[in-house]
């Protein structure tokens, strides 16, 4: 998987190398970058003279494969062009997260939403539920909660169903979690909800088969000071960590 993405890597620099530039900076570019362009002073550049500097520098980010970088600077300069062929290459790529980031800085809806059924379709669940998000598509995030439901990808469900605020989602999945001694999962169901005595009762549990820092955890997330103090006093830091899930 590495080696596919440095390869994808390189043929976009390539891509990008090609292009046209007839941006009169370009040439400097790299010297400035070495000194920071945080530490270069343009107050004495029109607003004008500054995009095609930041654009350049943006270009010569890309080349050198700094893509966040280069993402950064065309949103300053509000080249949503640009943000948009950087989306287009990604997806084309694979990489689904950075083509996301792209479509959101530069307001391409559609891209997003096609983006996010692409990988939905295709499995990306974490980034499939981040276009959505970043879409505030509280229908397509609903989909992808009962998506991830039927697949058993609890963790997806909650985020998503976390997102939404859905608390009763939330809660029947905890339940089912709790019922079925997936007690992790059903902890991160009841905590995001704030759901103290569904907290407690897997907080004790976790007692039960002697997971004491999980039983913390769910103690302190359910805000109970006094099994709180009752296992820090009474277990130390080595038995706590000797009693964790792995």
């Amino acid at each position: 998987m590495v080696e596919h993405i440095k390869r994808d890597s390189y043929r976009l620099v390539e891509e990008f190398s090609n292009k046209t530039d007839d941006n009169p900076f370009t040439g400097i570019i790299p010297a400035l970058i070495k000194k920071g362009l945080e530490n270069v002073n343009l107050s004495m550049f029109s607003d004008e003279k500054k995009k095609e500097l930041l654009n350049a520098a943006g270009e010569e980010y890309l080349k050198r494969t700094q893509v966040p970088e280069a993402i950064k600077l065309f949103k300053m300069v509000d080249n949503k062009k640009r943000l948009i062929e950087i989306g287009d290459d990604h997806v084309r790529m694979g990489l689904f997260g950075i083509a996301i980031e792209a479509y959101q800085l530069a307001d391409a809806d559609e891209k997003l939403l096609k983006t996010g059924e692409k990988c939905l379709e295709e499995g990306h669940l974490g980034e499939a539920i981040a276009a959505f998000k970043k879409l505030h598509n509280e229908e397509k995030l609903n989909k992808v909660g009962d998506y991830c439901l039927e697949k058993g990808k609890v963790d997806f469900a909650i985020d998503v169903f976390g997102a939404l605020e859905n608390k009763n989602k939330l809660l029947s999945l905890g339940d089912k979690c709790f019922a079925e001694k997936q007690l992790q999962h059903a902890m991160r169901a009841y905590e995001v909800i704030k759901d103290s005595n569904k907290l407690n009762k897997v907080g004790e549990e976790f007692m039960k088969i002697g997971l004491l820092a999980n039983a913390l955890k769910a103690f302190e997330a359910a805000d109970n000071t006094m099994m709180i103090q009752f296992i820090r006093e009474n277990f130390g830091d080595r038995d706590l960590a000797s009693r964790v899930y792995v």
